[in-house]
């Protein structure tokens, strides 16, 4: 069976793009004409990624496929070509092995050397996996704050300091606000939901400049920030010397304070281990410059990075409810509006 046709198994549908591209780039990489033969499984991650194995020669090889908008192929492109290897991180990025581009330009194939399931877990966090993966956060922020590619990161990623919480907030406003008659019906249940998230939202305004000052004073240098930094996304690899750290899934990758990637980071975990995993972060070998401030400061500067991203989080679904009155955009206002109520103090008071 040709690999096209094994490939329409398990990605989107029968018509899914690039396939001819991602083919040919499987072929070259793989050294051999009749790929297909050596196909064995196919296993969906994620929407839009895909884990791809292979019996050759009697040895196994197994690769994960990813499509991506080209821009954020581009990104992770930079990371793991340009970013981490230009401050000797390159072994500790995803492992990109080839591209395949759709001929329309709609969207790119990034091919991974699979990883395995080594993912940090969250529910019982182990010291000593988590020392190494705090150890190299701490590393890849210091090596960058201050870096000249920032203005890359800011170029090709995303600008995810103090600015980003201000438009996110008041692009939030803006889309909510147009989302009313005569653009769009809304029932009652869809009515409250607007109005409990517009009144979070311009509070937050009136909150602007006390937490913008906060953030810029404690929240440490401005560097490459991961941008999605949950635990799953950092792979504990055992090897001869301990474990070797990869950090994948750079697709919201940007330029802002350490803060940013921390608070993602830290919320994921149970409420009892936090402090001492983010005390591992600051005692690093290699870290950068951070301004030592108390839990309730270091609450507040994390709720904010929090509130910047559920303000991004709702201008999208609430554009799409006034133009398509989409059913899955209004469910999406209503879960963000859960996870407003849901936000509470990350550390100790």
């Amino acid at each position: 069976m040709p690999i096209v046709n094994e490939l329409k198994e398990f990605l989107i549908g029968s018509n899914a793009p690039g396939q001819a591209e991602l083919r040919d780039s499987l072929h070259e990489l793989l050294g051999d004409g009749d790929v297909a033969s050596h196909m064995i499984s196919a296993q969906v991650l994620v929407r839009g990624a895909y884990r791809l194995r292979f019996r050759m020669n009697g040895k196994f090889r197994s690769l994960v496929v990813k499509r991506l908008d080209p821009e954020i192929a581009k990104r992770n492109d930079l990371v793991a070509n340009r970013w981490l290897p230009g401050i000797g991180l390159g072994e500790n990025g995803p492992s990109l092995l080839g591209c395949a581009a759709e001929r329309n330009g709609r969207s790119v194939w990034h091919i991974y050397e699979d990883l395995g399931d080594w993912g940090l877990k969250e529910s019982n966090p182990k010291p000593e996996c988590v020392k190494p993966v705090m150890e190299l956060i701490a590393r890849l922020h210091a090596r960058f704050a201050g870096h000249p590619w920032l203005a890359e990161c800011r170029l090709w990623g995303g600008d995810l300091g103090t600015h980003f919480y201000s438009t996110s907030v008041r692009d939030a406003i803006i889309s909510l606000e147009r989302l009313q008659p005569p653009q769009a019906e809304l029932s009652e249940e869809r009515v409250s939901v607007r109005g409990r998230l517009l009144r979070r939202l311009h509070k937050l305004v009136g909150e602007l400049p006390s937490r913008l000052q906060m953030v810029q004073e404690f929240g440490g240098p401005e560097t490459i920030l991961h941008g999605d930094l949950w635990p799953q996304n950092a792979f504990v690899i055992p090897s001869g010397k301990g474990f070797q750290v990869r950090m994948i899934d750079w697709d919201h990758a940007g330029a802002g304070p350490v803060i940013y990637d921390l608070s993602t980071f830290l919320s994921r975990f149970p409420a009892q281990d936090r402090e001492w995993i983010l005390d591992t972060y600051r005692r690093a070998p290699e870290r950068p410059s951070w301004k030592a401030a108390s839990n309730k400061v270091l609450n507040l500067i994390f709720e904010t990075a929090e509130f910047a991203r559920l303000a991004y989080c709702v201008i999208w679904p609430a554009i799409e409810a006034g133009e398509s009155q989409a059913a899955w955009a209004f469910d999406k206002l209503a879960e963000t509006d859960e996870w407003f109520d849901g936000l509470g103090p990350l550390l100790p008071s």
